[in-house]
């Protein structure tokens, strides 16, 4: 009988859940759209009850498919990182809308308190910078703008959404974070297992709201009986760009992984180590196992695939994603346009929450192909502007691995490797942040012994891209992205 791991990935736009077996090949997959509130400019949402709803859908759907719970071998989760929830313990329910990531109603906040000179201790405590895209100041925010947060006092429970689907995957029984999704949220010390006080007090957060801080595989918790008729063991989480890092089978120092999903998100293993970046780049928890940690450095783009769903769903410029990679080859260059695709501000290493998008050098010439050309180009500036940083900060990339949806692209793929000049692998199967998690959840339930054994097990053939463009061409276009990036 085969036994199979279920893997739940919750992402931004979506919720999934897949089937995988030992080998990491994948048995079956079920998803659902999430819901994308945008109540004002630079506010985004998502309704909790809806994440929580479509995710147990998409479960039992694929529980079907393995022939029923006693198929499963144990549970996976993977999700979103950064987007906070608050709910009632004693009821279950979410206070109010969940703020998502990408939400950027706390900048003027994360500005005062920069201003106040308290950047420096928080990225030398946490690894991260004041920026809204952390979940410190949202939970703040929550707190003082919301009465049912405020008023909820030993009922209150925040969360980020693997901390949320552990919740209502136990019926209550766990409330915990891995130390991963911890590092995420402004309030975790790099070197410790415990929420910072003085952090904590900053915020004014009581740290009993917070979610233990675990490991990111082992017996993690287990689902209600009531959910899929008997218990399922719980035996790995993990962020999703920690879980891709994985899933790409980055787990020696120097090894780099760069996903494109809704955002873009570059990850250097930095060893059992934590690596202070003086480049405005990120030090974050990779995995925790045992109590021990894997560290790494990122570099974190806030516009990727959801640019070229914005030029589809919002302008009109696309049928669907996939057309893309056409439209750009039937044009012979970018025809001067350049696009700077701040949607949601910039992030690293520019990190200006207030920066907008701008498109330059439209002329009567211009056409669609141009635009779409121009959008697909700026995902490959802005990860070079992101190698330099890293370069300065002590870290050369020697290759680059890529997944996400967005890499499907041949195009792209290519792109990438003649704006970096070093070689870009990308694996048969690109969606790795799914297989990060299966890969956790074969170690924390013995079904491999460790994480290296898993990785082994379950990796997968790659296709390499090298350097085919000339210095003269790659320079003309990275004067051209700076001279935009230069407007914004």
């Amino acid at each position: 009988m085969t036994r199979y791991l279920l893997v739940i990935d919750e992402g931004t736009t979506s919720t999934r859940a897949m089937l995988f077996r030992a080998d990491g090949t994948v048995a079956g997959s079920a998803q659902l759209s999430i819901t994308q509130h945008y109540p004002q400019p630079g506010h985004v949402e998502h309704d909790a009850e809806e994440i929580w709803t479509k995710t147990l859908d998409v479960a039992w759907a694929m529980v079907d498919q393995a022939g029923g719970v006693d198929n499963i071998a144990a549970i996976g989760i993977t999700n979103q990182r950064e987007t906070v929830v608050a709910w009632d313990k004693a009821t279950g329910q979410p206070l109010g809308s969940a703020l998502v990531w990408q939400d950027r109603r706390t900048a003027d906040r994360c500005t005062k308190l920069v201003a106040a000179g308290l950047e420096s201790l928080v990225q030398t405590r946490t690894g991260v910078l004041l920026d809204p895209y952390f979940s410190a100041t949202k939970m703040e925010w929550m707190l003082q703008n919301r009465l049912a947060v405020r008023t909820a006092g030993s009922r209150l429970a925040f969360g980020t959404i693997d901390c949320w689907l552990l919740w209502k995957l136990s019926a209550g029984d766990v409330h915990a974070t891995d130390a991963s999704n911890a590092s995420r949220t402004m309030l975790m010390p790099l070197d410790s297992n415990r929420w910072d006080e003085e952090l904590c007090e900053l915020f004014e957060i009581d740290p009993v709201t917070l979610p233990e801080i675990v490991d990111c595989h082992g017996l993690l918790g287990e689902t209600h009986p009531s959910l899929f008729g008997r218990s399922i063991p719980i035996c790995g989480m993990a962020g999703d760009q920690q879980s891709a890092t994985l899933g790409q089978g980055c787990l020696e120092p120097g090894d780099t992984k760069a996903t494109f999903g809704t955002g873009a998100f570059i990850l250097t293993n930095s060893g059992d180590r934590p690596m202070p970046s003086s480049n405005r780049l990120l030090t974050t928890v990779l995995g925790q196992a045992n109590g021990r940690r894997a560290y790494a450095l990122e570099g974190s783009i806030f516009v990727a695939g959801s640019l070229m769903q914005w030029l589809r769903d919002s302008v009109g410029l696309l049928v669907n994603a996939p057309e893309s990679e056409a439209l750009t080859r039937s044009v012979r260059d970018n025809g001067g346009v350049y696009m700077v695709p701040a949607l949601s501000g910039l992030g690293a290493p520019h990190w200006r929450p207030e920066a907008r998008g701008l498109i330059k050098g439209i002329t009567f010439a211009t056409t669609r192909a141009h635009l779409v050309r121009a959008a697909l180009e700026a995902q490959a500036h802005q990860v070079y502007d992101l190698m330099q940083a890293f370069k300065a900060d002590g870290v050369k990339w020697e290759r680059l691995r890529i997944d996400g949806g967005m890499v499907a692209n041949d195009w792209l793929a290519q792109d990438l490797a003649d704006m970096l000049e070093i070689t870009v692998e990308r694996p048969s199967m690109i969606e790795t942040t799914a297989l990060g998690a299966a890969m956790l959840a074969a170690a924390g339930s013995g079904i491999h012994d460790d994480l290296s054994a898993a990785a082994k097990a379950m990796d997968s053939e790659t296709t390499s891209f090298e350097p085919k463009m000339s210095r003269a061409d790659r320079d003309r276009r990275l004067a051209g992205w700076h001279e935009a990036l230069g407007r914004v």
